[in-house]
């Protein structure tokens, strides 16, 4: 059908109405232009929709377009456009954040026109999951942008609700859409559509009923939840009165990052660990003077320090790839019902530097030197394993119970030496310079993953510190001049995962400090 003119538009009297649909594949985005076009259809309205699917499910994003008169008609034969006109369009629906700013980003959205509905909620892209640091974008700026382009936004969680009714996103968009007051049809008529379809018609219904009601009490954006990366909107941890006690020793601004981080290592290895990463924390406060960047840089060291004391390897992963909830939230991915047999086929390919990692440190070394002399072709072992069998949920949770031989693994000392020369560092410096010193709580954020990675990564962490921080210690440079060079060369680095900025480098052969050299100009 060809494209509509300007001179093609329906009187006033049968007003045109245009919605977008935003989502992504796998998130029931026909589903919904299906159920508006049904309910359009059933209140007598001529209405056409037309749709451009993602490249794969759950990842490509799908758009749906829907025209439809507000007004029954006899005598006119109307033009429906068959894609979406920037400045034309009168409501956005998105099931996600960025997908919202992308239908902004495109001019769908516009002040004097365009109801935006979106959810807060964030489902990160290939991109962002890319980058060696922290590559997610702002959300906070997505959602000004939001109330700014949009003549009304309703803005909520919209993922939060699909959970809780245990639904998918489609459901809880029309409700929104319903109780927005953007469609020309009664609450009652778009149920009966959702009852029609037959499936799955009580989860649906109910996160129609509980989007209806969030959309028409809301008019403004809700904060972003906590992925959005703000600590302040973070959830405080389940931990006991004991650790809150503790805890009251630090400064109230550090006081429930360092909640977060006490929870992680407890649940990465326990309380002992969790109590040598608040003796450290107390440790460089001391050496503050609290001021305000003085604290900033503590607070990025503390959450850096969480994370690297909590590094992943295969007693990590099987241990959380054997958690109920993990098993329960795959059955609501997969909208399993109760009786309903799931199968979960887990894939692994470790290779000779994660077996060795997981070793006593004697034989992880002895390994890794047998694989340096082999000099052959990588070897990795490709496992499937089926979680939801007996067999293999007894194997993951057998390795997973390997937890407390962990401090005498290879891995183990190998962090623990580099995590205490970083952190021996950061007391020495701190008072120095807290500018450098933020910049310095940063630096773990180029080890990453695993194998050549890792290796790439260490590489890149050895670069920067005897080019940065080595002089540093050292004293007697310009902190000005440092601190700008010292942040250039971490970003250049976290924009470089190939490693390429290493090539003219010339390592040496041993990467990281025996425990009881004192901190020096040496490498870690």
């Amino acid at each position: 059908m060809a494209q509509r003119s300007r001179h093609d538009s329906p009187k006033p009297e049968q007003a045109l109405r245009s919605i977008l649909v935003a989502a992504l594949g796998g998130e029931g985005g026909g589903v919904l232009a299906n159920w508006l076009v049904s309910c359009a259809q059933q209140a007598g309205l001529a209405v056409q929709a037309t749709s451009v699917p993602g490249v794969a499910q759950r990842t490509g994003a799908t758009s749906y377009y829907i025209e439809f008169l507000t007004q029954p008609t006899k005598s006119l034969q109307p033009v429906f456009a068959l894609s979406p006109m920037p400045a034309q369009v009168d409501v956005v629906v998105a099931s996600e954040l960025l997908e919202a700013a992308r239908m902004m980003e495109r001019g769908f959205v516009t002040p004097d026109k365009t109801c935006l509905i979106a959810s807060t909620s964030r489902v990160y892209t290939t991109l962002e999951k890319m980058q060696m640091g922290d590559g997610r974008f702002d959300s906070q700026r997505m959602l000004d942008l939001a109330k700014t382009m949009a003549q009304r936004a309703v803005l909520f969680d919209m993922a939060a609700l699909t959970q809780a009714h245990q639904t998918v996103v489609s459901a809880v968009m029309f409700g929104a859409l319903a109780g927005a007051g953007v469609l020309p049809w009664s609450r009652e008529l778009c149920e009966q559509v959702i009852s029609a379809s037959g499936k799955g018609v009580a989860a649906s219904l109910s996160g129609f009923n509980a989007a209806f009601l969030k959309a028409s009490l809301s008019s403004t954006a809700e904060k972003p939840n906590a992925d959005a990366g703000d600590d302040q909107d973070l959830e405080q941890p389940i931990i006991s009165p004991l650790w809150l006690d503790r805890l009251a020793e630090l400064p109230p601004s550090l006081r429930k990052l360092s909640s977060i981080g006490v929870a992680r290592c407890i649940d990465f290895q326990d309380e002992a660990y969790a109590q040598d990463y608040l003796e450290k924390l107390k440790r460089l406060v001391t050496s503050t003077c609290q001021r305000e960047a003085s604290l900033q840089a503590v607070e990025t060291a503390a959450r850096h320090l969480a994370l690297w004391m909590c590094y992943e390897d295969v007693i990590r992963v099987a241990d959380l790839k054997t958690r109920p909830e993990r098993f329960a939230r795959i059955r609501v991915e997969a909208h399993a019902q109760p009786l309903d047999i799931l199968r979960v086929v887990e894939h692994f390919k470790p290779g000779l530097d994660e077996i060795a990692a997981v070793l006593p440190e004697k034989l992880g070394k002895a390994l890794l030197a047998w694989a340096q002399r082999r000099r052959g072709k990588p070897w990795h072992l490709a496992l499937h394993i089926r979680s939801s069998s007996i067999w293999g949920y007894l194997m993951l949770r057998a390795l997973a119970r390997l937890r407390p031989w962990r401090r005498m693994s290879l891995r183990f000392s190998q962090e623990k030496v580099g995590i205490e020369l970083w952190w021996e560092s950061m007391c020495a410096l701190l008072p120095k310079s807290a500018a450098f010193a933020e910049v310095l709580a940063g630096l773990p954020q180029v080890l990453k993953g695993y194998g050549d990675t890792q290796l790439r990564g260490r590489l890149n962490f050895e670069r920067l510190w005897q080019t940065h921080v080595v002089p540093a210690l050292h004293g007697g440079k310009d902190w000005q001049q440092a601190i700008e060079q010292f942040q250039l060369a971490l970003a250049a680095s976290l924009a470089d995962p190939e490693g390429t900025l290493n090539k003219t480098y010339r390592s040496k052969p041993v990467l990281w400090l025996k425990q009881d050299e004192s901190v020096s100009g040496k490498t870690a």
